[in-house]
């Protein structure tokens, strides 16, 4: 019998370390969203935008985002005929402004702001607080064993419906994204590169680069380019929107 409830306690014990070691869902999304500038005191960095649906190349932008906490807010520096335009994140509110409008006018995350890319993908991203994320698969992405992660919106301001999410088990970070309507059917698919590093709590994080989103139907596609990453402070009155009007 002492033989039979020494087996029981091992078996239990090795049961609660199984658990325990078992990967979180929503602590790697919040892990992977600091790559992408959630979660961070703030951070500044400058996005440029190339589209094209067919053969047909649209006039690419240049835009500056500033990010904390749960706001953002995006400027237009090119082209030239959009320069001084703003698009304000506040929480899962959003507006956009530009020279001689009188007021800001009221957006949605999931229009699109050039080419395949919506208003809410030029944001900070904030996976863990617009998503419930369920662990659902570990697969390899181009060679890479990542966790998969479906994503469900928890209200209908997120950018997207549901996101089909791969994260790289070893760096923690998004490297494919599946975005997909409130029935399953796929949108677009969305690829990320990491080779730029920002400082943070001490140690050198990646942070990303490049993400190429294409469309899931015709063949369109914009790439959004990162660079000059700072993290810092960004003074709330940025995120004010009487400053804006």
């Amino acid at each position: 019998m002492k033989k039979l409830n020494s087996i029981l306690a091992v078996g239990l014990m090795s049961l609660a370390c199984t658990v325990e070691a078992a990967p979180d869902a929503h602590n790697i999304l919040i892990s992977s969203d600091q790559a992408r500038g959630g979660g961070l005191p703030g951070i500044v960095w400058e996005i440029k935008l190339a589209s094209r649906d067919g053969d047909k190349v649209d006039e690419p932008q240049r835009l500056v985002v500033k990010a904390s906490d749960d706001s953002s807010v995006a400027e237009v520096f090119e082209p030239v005929r959009s320069k001084g335009s703003k698009i304000l994140q506040v929480e899962n509110n959003m507006w956009l402004t530009k020279p001689g409008l009188s007021k800001p006018i009221p957006i949605s995350p999931r229009q699109r702001m050039s080419g395949q890319a919506s208003n809410g993908d030029i944001a900070a991203t904030n996976y863990a607080g617009d998503y419930d994320a369920e662990m659902v698969a570990t697969e390899s992405v181009e060679g890479e064993p990542c966790h998969v992660l479906d994503l469900k919106a928890k209200h209908k301001r997120a950018t997207y419906d549901k996101i089909r999410y791969w994260v790289s088990v070893k760096r923690g970070v998004g490297v494919k994204a599946e975005f997909q309507s409130v029935s399953g059917k796929l949108l677009k698919t969305a690829h990320f590169e990491y080779k730029s590093t920002i400082e943070h709590d001490g140690r050198r994080i990646p942070f990303i680069s490049k993400m190429t989103i294409r469309d899931a139907l015709i063949d369109a596609e914009t790439v959004m380019e990162f660079g000059s990453v700072k993290v810092k402070r960004v003074a709330a009155s940025e995120f004010d929107l009487g400053q804006m009007q």
